[in-house]
């Protein structure tokens, strides 16, 4: 069986902002949000290894 990804997001401060907006957030959106930040960062961290480096910054992201 897959192990399951940890959430990378604070559904509570994520929740907050939505409703901020006033708008209602999904049950499946926490983990949708999540799943983009492990996409985002794998693609910051392809970034920082083609530049021959070990620390992600801001531009890579």
């Amino acid at each position: 069986m897959a192990k399951k990804k940890e959430t990378l997001v604070v559904a509570s401060k994520v929740k907050a902002y939505i409703k901020s907006k006033k708008m209602m957030t999904s049950s499946d959106a926490i983990g949708a949000i999540s799943d983009n930040v492990y996409g985002m960062l794998d693609a910051a961290m392809a970034r920082t290894k083609a530049n021959r480096r070990s620390t992600v910054k801001a531009q890579d992201l």
